[in-house]
């Protein structure tokens, strides 16, 4: 473990546009430097994706970096990242990954050259091996492709590599459904830590061989599943919050194997990252409600460096095309933070208190990102001398948050919310700091047929 205290220490600093340790990209996008960016996310309207169809696919993406381009040059932009999310086709052949990266780079330096308007393409192969199971993480025939993606896609322009790792869903999805914070904890404190090590090793070597930035994973199939689920009323919300502060430990091995940020937005770990790696984040909230529904679109913002929106389609608007419509009101968001950033301290903290005190006491989730709430679970986070106590105390004082914010009355949660707490307090306490003794404990209590313990190196 790499650190072992805070980058930011007081709430204050924890503010939207500017990190410690900002990134800057080949077309001078400063990211964390004093500017807030808009990240426009996309993907496909309902298509298949073949030989006779891949003409369609790369006009789509065509469109998409154009209209978005246009559309920020018009509203004055100061930048903007364009992410690809490459669906399973788009990785399992390279080549079509590739090619998308190609289409969509030429647009950026036409745009850069011709007005000056920056931008950079953040390359995001999804993660094959969840596709086998029981999943392969180490010796997955899916490796090759993947990398294969990461490689010559940063060669045609992909400039930001950064992926959704997966290695411990396998376990978590059920301990998910089931309420199981031990198996969360397993999957997320020990499966997925071993797997990001292994992954990022990689990611980061790519990134340094090519000259660009590794930068940063998303815990997105682990928090904000649960996240999904309890916004469904599956599971409770105080679950979901707990899962989210777990997810940071395994999300901060990127930094510790060389990553450098923007991390990825979707797994809202990033204020976290950001107090304790001093990194730039990518955040997204309101302007998610595309893809899904969150009890967090204000307080999301309250320290984001990209400010960006989740997957929406290319499909048509009364007023253009969605992904073109929403780079507007991603633009529009950041052109209010860069405001206040302009204006001074006084100006940023108001806003910020104002997204803040939006959310903060609707949804226990939206309460573990008020920045204060932040700086004191991040110092949980780093205290211990495993992942497995980093990740025991983190979620051990976001209980704490919880109740002290239930007692205060300012939080109001349902009685089979509040029930679940002692009930976690007592689950987590049981867990040992070790990772070789919470392994041997976890082990007769997990179905060993749905994962490999070879394959995250067990």
């Amino acid at each position: 473990m790499k650190y072992k205290s805070l980058i930011i220490n007081n709430p204050e600093d924890l503010m939207f546009g500017k990190a410690p340790k900002p990134v800057k990209t080949r077309r001078g996008l400063e990211i964390g430097g004093g500017q807030v960016y808009a990240e426009l996310n996309f993907t496909l309207p309902i298509m298949s994706i073949n030989e006779s169809t891949l003409k369609e696919v790369y006009e789509h993406y065509r469109g998409i970096a154009e209209g978005a381009l246009e559309r920020a040059l018009h509203l004055e932009s100061k930048g903007v990242v364009l992410e690809l999310e490459t669906l399973l086709e788009m990785t399992k052949t390279p080549s079509i990954g590739i090619e998308i990266v190609k289409v969509m780079n030429e647009i950026c330096e036409n745009y850069y050259q011709k007005y000056g308007l920056r931008s950079e393409i953040r390359l995001t192969p999804n993660d094959l091996r969840e596709f086998e199971r029981p999943a392969k993480q180490r010796t997955s025939q899916y490796l090759e492709p993947m990398f294969e993606l990461f490689e010559k896609g940063a060669l045609v322009g992909g400039d930001l590599l950064s992926i959704e790792s997966t290695g411990g869903k396998e376990v978590s999805d059920d301990a998910l459904m089931n309420c199981d914070i031990k198996t969360i904890m397993f999957a997320l404190s020990v499966l997925g830590v071993r797997d990001m090590q292994f992954l990022w090793k990689k990611i980061v070597d790519v990134a340094n061989k090519n000259g660009k930035i590794a930068a940063g994973d998303s815990a997105c199939g682990f928090a904000n599943t649960a996240m999904v689920l309890a916004e469904k009323k599956y599971i409770p919300k105080v679950f979901a919050a707990l899962v989210r502060v777990i997810s940071v430990v395994r999300s901060i091995v990127a930094m510790e194997e060389g990553a450098i940020g923007p991390d990825k937005d979707c797994g809202y770990e990033g204020p976290f990252l950001k107090a304790i790696t001093g990194i730039p984040i990518s955040m997204e909230g309101k302007t998610a409600a595309c893809a899904h529904l969150s009890p967090i679109g204000n307080i999301a913002s309250a320290c984001a460096d990209l400010w960006s929106n989740e997957s929406v389609q290319n499909i048509k608007l009364l007023s253009g095309m969605a992904p073109t419509a929403y780079l507007e009101q991603l633009e529009y968001d950041a052109r209010l933070m860069n405001e206040a950033l302009r204006a001074g301290k006084l100006h940023c903290n108001i806003l910020q208190q104002l997204l803040v005190s939006s959310d903060i006491y609707t949804d226990p989730q939206a309460l573990i990102l008020a920045p204060e709430n932040v700086i004191r679970i991040s110092r949980e986070l780093i205290k211990g001398d495993s992942y497995v106590a980093n990740a025991k105390n983190g979620a051990l004082v976001t209980i704490d948050i919880i109740e002290e914010a239930v007692a205060s009355g300012k939080l109001k949660l349902s009685e089979m919310e509040i029930g679940y707490l002692p009930y976690m307090r007592e689950e987590l306490e049981s867990i040992p700091e070790s990772e070789s003794d919470f392994v041997e404990m976890m082990l007769p209590l997990v179905d060993q047929s749905k994962f490999t313990l070879a394959e995250y190196g067990l």
